[in-house]
Formats: structure tokens, sequence, C-alpha cells
């Protein structure tokens, strides 16, 4: 809070510093731009507003240089600044060596003259800026965007299968074809299996069946054979 206080008390104490000096440049340079149109035959009731041209040429065109800034526009206000400010270093410069004393150089004049319009220029400048509101960076914290990438699965995706064999353990899984077999068909791989010398309960394990199907299924046809299988699907 005191610290805030502190650069509110400089920032004010620098604004009417600007504003003290910017007032002495422009009346130096506006008495000698008006001495300079009177000379120039111009009246002396209207000489006053030929600096007041020049001179507010230079105030405004620095109020809207900051004001533009940044912006495509602000060109236009930066050639009127620079001719404004032109204009009028000349116009004081040649107002110096006409009404300078003889014995004084014409450069060192003109260089005095001179000074009133580039203090001018620059303090408006200066007083223009410091009274520009600062952006409040300490209220609100800067708005960063997430966004949000969607990642692929590399793993595939198991669909479980309908019927019977979505019981089955993984390795019927992977030995069984992706097509489902009718009934036949398992009843035939089973006989081809059993005469292979396999038991009831690795047929079933690889058809993915329980045994007791198995069982079943050759107890219609001929009495089992096979001493591994469970009792209660080899023995009637």
């Amino acid at each position: 809070m005191g610290e805030t206080m502190s650069h509110r008390w400089a920032a004010r104490t620098a604004i009417a510093g600007t504003c003290l000096i910017a007032f002495g440049a422009f009346w130096l340079s506006f008495t000698a731009l008006a001495d300079l149109a009177a000379r120039s035959g111009i009246a002396a009731g209207q000489a006053w507003a030929w600096p007041l041209i020049v001179d507010g040429i230079i105030v405004v065109a620095t109020v809207s240089v900051v004001a533009l800034a940044g912006q495509r526009t602000a060109w236009y206000p930066w050639m009127l600044l620079a001719g404004g400010a032109l204009i009028s270093v000349t116009a004081n410069a040649v107002h110096a060596v006409v009404s300078a004393d003889a014995d004084v150089p014409d450069v060192l004049a003109a260089a005095v003259a001179a000074v009133p319009p580039l203090v001018l220029l620059a303090i408006t400048h200066l007083t223009v800026i410091l009274t520009r509101k600062p952006a409040d960076t300490t209220t609100e914290a800067p708005r960063v965007e997430v966004h949000q990438i969607p990642v692929l699965n590399s793993a595939p995706e198991l669909v479980p299968a309908e019927g019977p064999t979505a019981l089955a353990p993984v390795a019927a899984m992977e030995n069984d074809p992706p097509t489902v077999e009718s009934v036949a068909e398992r009843r035939e791989r089973a006989v081809g299996l059993r005469e292979a010398g396999w038991s009831n309960k690795q047929i079933a394990r690889q058809l993915g069946v329980h045994a007791s199907t198995v069982g079943r299924w050759f107890t219609r046809e001929h009495p089992p054979i096979d001493t591994e299988s469970e009792p209660t699907g080899d023995q009637s």
C-alpha cells in the first residue's frame, strides 16, 4: 500500500513538472513565432494565431501518436508531428537571427531559439505517457488457454463375443476361429480330437464348452473311455 502511494505521488509530481516546463516552452515559442508573424506582414491582432497553429500541431500530434500506438493509422500523426516540429524549430531560428543583436553569432542565436520548440515536443510526449493509466497486472491473472488433444489408444479394443464363447478362457479364445461354430461342427471337431487322444477337459477348453457337455456328446454316440474326464461328464 505504501509503495503504491509513493508511486502515485511521484507520478503526480512528474506530471506537474512536465506541465510547467511545457507551458514555459510553449510561451517562449509562442512569443517568438507571434513576433515573426507580425514582422512578416500579419496584423498584430492576428499574429497570435500563427504560433498557436504551429505549436498546437505539435501538442495534438504528440497526443495522437501515443493514443494510436501500435496501429496502422499512427503514421499520420507522426507525419504531422514531424512537420510541425520542423516548422516551429525553423521559424524560431529565423526569428532569432532576425531579431538578435549584431554582436551575437547567428548560429548561437538560432540554437538558443530552437530549444523551446524541441523541449515542447519532448515534454508533451512525456506528459501524455505519464497521464496514461498503466495496465493493472496484479488484479487479474493472465488467462491460459488449455487445448485438450485426444490420445489414441494403441491397444486394440476387445469386443466380447456373443453366446457361450464369451465364457471361454483366454487360451480357447486365441485358438478358436473368428467365426462362431454350430453345435454339429463342434461335435465333429470333438470327435476328431477324441480320436487324437485328447481328454474331455482338453476338448472342452479347446471348443469353449463345459466338460460335461463334451461328455454328453460322446455318451449319445458311444460310452466314454477317457479316465481324465469329470465323473458327471464321463459316467452316465
